[in-house]
């Protein structure tokens, strides 16, 4: 058979924003990866000396970051963006009154934010579902010299059972590229980041059967957006086939699906400080003019 492409494997942007606008309303329910995560970075800056002033959280699931971020720095502006605007919504709807935090529809690869204008990002599992290396290229911009990005995402060996019974079915797309640790570290570097530093974990979910882990993925918006993903619906005969293949072998009526986290943090320089972003119909807005959310370029 003949693999597809690496790229076809990336994420497609659309298609993301409209899982993450269907899952906005199961999402915090579903979130027990993300979370996990979340909570290990937020526990990273007991560790740097930081007093940050502006704070990006890119990619705002259901809030909990920025709030976290709020808390810790009650003196900081918290900026929350996300594609989805749904998600957006009920990220807001779950601030309670008072919060000072602001939430913004955007492009995290292409930020309405002023260079060298942030001290912290901070990106919760966006990585995932974005390309990595504009990612970066987009936080050592908006990064002063000392800021810090910190970042989750998943590795390679994430799914690597649902990989392995799709493989035995056909050679479609089923699954996205996750990026190597190694690989995003050289990222990190070629887009002006510094001292990138990245750890490496596995959790394992287990579930009873097929339609349990379907509906979890689904419910925090995981679902197969990959560019080169097959545009027709699964058949009976192949579904059958990847059910057959996920559960031969489990043990006690349960099957495990690994989750290899990467979590990691490199330094802004601020060698790009003092411009504006370049792409047309891109603006640069003060964190004073944040208070509303606005709809994504499409």
């Amino acid at each position: 058979m003949t693999r597809p492409r690496a790229e076809f494997a990336l994420p497609e942007a659309r298609a993301t924003r409209r899982a993450f606008d269907r899952a906005a309303k199961t999402f915090k329910a579903a979130s027990v990866v993300h979370d996990e995560t979340r909570d290990r970075l937020l526990e990273r800056l007991d560790f740097v000396r930081l007093e940050p002033t502006a704070i990006l959280d890119l990619g705002c699931a259901a809030g909990d970051a920025a709030r976290g971020l709020k808390l810790r720095y009650p003196a900081a502006r918290v900026l929350t963006i996300d594609t989805s605007l749904k998600m957006l919504k009920s990220a807001r709807n779950l601030v309670p009154a008072g919060d000072a935090l602001s939430f913004l529809a955007a492009d995290a690869e292409r930020l309405p934010v002023m260079n060298g204008a942030i001290d912290l990002v901070f990106a919760n599992m966006l990585l995932p579902w974005a390309r990595p290396q504009q990612i970066f290229a987009e936080a050592a911009r908006v990064l002063g010299e000392g800021g810090l990005l910190l970042f989750a995402t998943l590795g390679p060996d994430t799914l690597q059972q649902l990989r392995r019974a799709w493989a035995a079915v056909d050679d479609g797309v089923h699954v996205h590229a996750f990026f190597d640790m190694h690989d995003l570290g050289d990222l990190a570097v070629a887009s002006g980041l510094a001292e990138p530093v990245l750890d490496v974990d596995r959790i394992e979910l287990t579930y009873r059967d097929v339609n349990s882990m379907v509906q979890d993925l689904r419910s925090c918006g995981a679902i197969n957006v990959a560019a080169g993903r097959r545009p027709t619906l699964t058949g009976r005969k192949r579904w059958a086939g990847f059910e057959q293949a996920v559960l031969s072998g489990c043990s006690e009526g349960r099957f495990p699906v690994t989750i290899e986290l990467i979590l990691g943090q490199a330094w802004g320089t601020g060698r790009a400080r003092g411009g504006r972003i370049g792409a047309s119909g891109e603006v640069a807005v003060s964190a004073s003019d944040l208070g509303i959310i606005r709809r994504p370029r499409r």
